[in-house]
């Protein structure tokens, strides 16, 4: 029963008896509705004019859940009405795979089919190869995929003795998707793409490539070992996604004064100028840092029998800073301390005559923030006062 939509994938009107009736699941002697299998979607509809919200087959039948109990009795003829809209994206979408897996027969090595699924926004297919999937590949299926629509090449399906199907070295397999392929006669159903591509499939299709339109290849990821998975879109979300990359471009050619076709290469000299750009900037900030650091020498003072240098540093960070503090400890004066101008500041600390974790400590307790460290060097931050009131603090007696 389950096999008459992918049969007559374009009768979507019929009359059937109603066969039983459990609460909001029905079952009709005759049905055209697809269930949901092998990652094709259910179909959707109506039935004597209440939506069919899901179909799905069992051992011995095809069900149709409602989305209301209806008042019917098992014998009643219903009008049953398949949702076309759906069904033609489900017909689109599905071929467009088997396409564009054809596609992949001519470009990736060692392949093999890891399934697919079909959403209403996109599709996926994953293939097993040994061949690595760049940008450059998924531009080359796109295009040969596409070549393969506007060849307007038929698609017929038939099925074959099962030993038969197996031993033909051009018919794709996949055991994860191939519900609905096998009948009860032990038979498989076969679906072919002229000159293009063949595979067991139990799938609804089109009857001619030319019906899928075009096809927009969205990305790729890694699913699991050894599979690659392609995302592509059929109808409007693909025409969407077209129009969107076309008009970034275009803004991206007009802000980089090139061509589309050239943005490549003002890319790489946009990127090579911002490299440049960035090394001198972090040349001048090292410069400005340095130079903050040595001003420290020109005003030392005294406290508790030990010589402090203290002051702030703008546009750094405390691993920016530990380094040369640790290196004035003991040559510019006893105890050298920075402390960061950037909300919320932080204060590092090297001692040569002291403990810096105990100063840091100090500090945190009196202006919050966290941190630590050794006697020779140590840093904390997030403290929860201005830099010049921990500057004045430092260099006092710590009231």
């Amino acid at each position: 029963m389950s096999k008459l939509a992918a049969a007559e994938p374009y009768t979507t009107r019929f009359e059937s008896a109603i066969a039983d009736v459990d609460g909001r699941e029905v079952t009709l002697e005759t049905t055209y509705f697809y269930p949901e299998s092998g990652g094709q979607p259910a179909d959707r509809g109506r039935i004597d004019g209440i939506d069919v919200v899901g179909v799905r087959e069992t051992a011995d039948a095809v069900v149709h859940t409602l989305a209301e109990e209806p008042d019917w009795r098992a014998g009643r003829r219903a009008l049953c009405e398949v949702d076309w809209e759906h069904r033609m994206y489900c017909m689109r979408a599905h071929t467009a795979s088997h396409a564009l897996y054809g596609a992949g027969r001519r470009l990736l090595d060692d392949l093999g089919y890891g399934g697919f699924g079909i959403r209403d926004e996109k599709v996926r297919i994953d293939f097993r190869t040994s061949t690595t999937v760049t940008d450059e590949t998924l531009v080359e299926l796109e295009r040969l995929v596409n070549e393969a629509v506007w060849n307007s090449l038929d698609v017929t399906w038939e099925e074959v003795p099962a030993d038969e199907a197996r031993d033909r070295d051009d018919v794709a397999f996949n055991t994860k998707t191939e519900e609905g392929v096998l009948g009860a006669d032990g038979e498989v159903r076969i679906v072919t793409i002229e000159d293009w591509d063949v595979a067991a499939c139990g799938g609804t299709h089109v009857r001619n490539t030319r019906e899928i339109g075009p096809v927009t290849v969205l990305g790729r990821s890694n699913p699991g070992e050894g599979l690659t998975r392609v995302e592509f879109a059929v109808g409007p979300a693909g025409i969407d996604r077209r129009s969107t990359e076309k008009a970034a471009a275009l803004e991206a050619s007009t802000a980089l004064d090139a061509s589309v076709t050239d943005l490549p290469d003002a890319a790489d000299r946009t990127r090579d100028a911002v490299a440049e750009l960035e090394a001198e900037v972090e040349d001048l900030r090292a410069d400005l840092l340095d130079r903050q650091v040595a001003a420290l020498r020109e005003d030392v003072v005294e406290r508790d029998g030990r010589t402090w240098a203290v002051g702030t540093v703008a546009r750094a960070g405390p691993n920016d800073v530990d380094d040369r503090v640790q290196a004035l400890a003991g040559d510019a004066a006893d105890v050298v301390a920075l402390i960061g101008e950037d909300r919320p500041p932080f204060v590092v600390v090297g001692a040569a005559e002291a403990d810096a974790a105990a100063v840091v400590d100090d500090v945190t307790g009196r202006f919050g923030g966290g941190g630590g460290g050794s006697d020779r060097v140590a840093q904390a931050g997030g403290l929860d006062a201005d830099p010049e009131r921990v500057v004045e603090y430092l260099r006092s007696d710590g009231d």
